[in-house]
């Protein structure tokens, strides 16, 4: 499901940013597309809270933790970094600010109210930088979450719901005045608050904590993984119709929370289903380099194949076909060069290493396939 998320969030990019059609089609879906990239954001997030909370391992330290996810995302993230500035300073001339390297390198960038300095580099690792602060939390957060009693569980999830939506209700009365983004026509503010700014964005990390320790209790599921899906579908048909401080996010959870949590469910039932064919998965490990990677593939990328002002509906679709092909290439280069080498190396420590382990990533997966059992 992984990939399925990272692609709408390349759809949205592309279609809304890549310049492929020639006819208005882009901009008569606008509503829907944005509702794709907000969607699979909100996936990302709920689903790293209900992954951590799986696959977490009996006595692990705060520090170990801490460090597999540091090796884990660090190594991609900085690469990634390093050819934004090169592009930007050394191609195409643009001034470099210090601080804002070093706030992009630390990870800190959605923390700052600032737009143009949060998306000054690689607009959507924004939320590889709420991601870290979700991970710094975690240890934390799961022990206070440990406390709650099972028979408890739907209702603490249900309150982070609310919460989610009190939020960008209340944005509008709390939060000072500011300049409309440019564009946009959203107060700068208020956008970062609902959409970028990490405490909020956890209430959806907190909430996939929350559902897996729901079906790790054995507590039943409302429903299955197609009545999620289909929730999820009415859902993303009617939000052009919802107030769109809302639709970031807010409408998004309950769908998206049930889907992870029901097919979670099938898993353990043993009705894995395409999903988990081997191509699925395989793109599933992509997806974090894909993610990370096809912002850069639609901006530069996307000039090299001519007419700027787009080309007829079949030509665009079948250009972003290729852009996906190439955004997929690149992935798996890093992948294979970068991300996997990096986990199997750094993961774990070596004085707490066995002798003949087996990697690191095989360890990690392990835990989780025996929790899910």
């Amino acid at each position: 499901m992984r990939f399925v998320a990272a692609l709408l969030v390349f759809l949205t990019h592309a279609l809304l940013g890549g310049a492929l059609f020639a006819s208005n089609f882009q901009y008569e879906y606008t509503e829907w597309i944005f509702q794709g990239g907000w969607a699979g954001l909100v996936y990302f997030f709920v689903l790293s809270g209900f992954v951590m909370t799986w696959a977490r391992r009996p006595g692990d330290s705060a520090p170990t933790f801490w460090r597999r996810r540091a090796v884990r995302v660090f190594p991609n993230y900085w690469t990634t970094l390093v050819v934004y500035i090169a592009v930007l300073g050394l191609v195409l001339s643009t001034p470099i600010n210090g601080g804002t390297v070093v706030a992009h390198v630390l990870g800190l960038q959605a923390f700052i109210p600032d737009l143009m300095t949060r998306v000054a580099f690689n607009p959507p690792t924004w939320s590889l930088s709420a991601e870290l602060f979700f991970y710094l939390c975690f240890p934390l957060l799961i022990r206070l979450v440990d406390r709650i009693r099972p028979e408890r569980l739907w209702a603490w999830a249900g309150g982070v719901v609310a919460a989610a939506f009190a939020v960008p209700l209340l944005a509008p009365v709390l939060l000072p005045a500011s300049k409309p983004i440019e564009g946009f026509g959203w107060p700068e503010l208020e956008m970062w608050v609902i959409q970028q700014f990490p405490p909020f964005r956890m209430l959806e990390f907190v909430f996939g904590i929350l559902l897996a320790k729901i079906v790790l209790s054995g507590r039943k599921i409302p429903v299955n993984l197609g009545t999620a899906v289909a929730l999820f579908a009415v859902v993303f048909a009617i939000a052009p119709l919802i107030p769109e401080r809302l639709n970031m996010a807010a409408i998004h959870l309950v769908p998206v929370g049930l889907i992870i949590a029901a097919a979670a469910v099938r898993d353990g039932r043993g009705r894995t289903g395409w999903l988990a064919s081997r191509p699925m998965v395989a793109l599933g490990n992509l997806s974090y380099a894909f993610y990370i990677w096809h912002y850069m593939v639609i901006v530069y990328a996307r000039p090299l194949f001519g007419t700027p002002e787009g080309w007829s509906t079949p030509v665009g679709w079948a250009m972003l076909g290729v852009m996906i092909a190439i955004t997929l290439a690149i992935a798996w280069v890093q992948f294979k060069l970068v991300e996997e080498p990096m986990f199997r190396r750094f993961a774990t420590s070596r004085r707490k290493r066995p002798a003949h382990s087996v990697p690191a990533r095989s360890v990690e997966e392990h835990e989780g396939e025996k929790a899910l059992r």
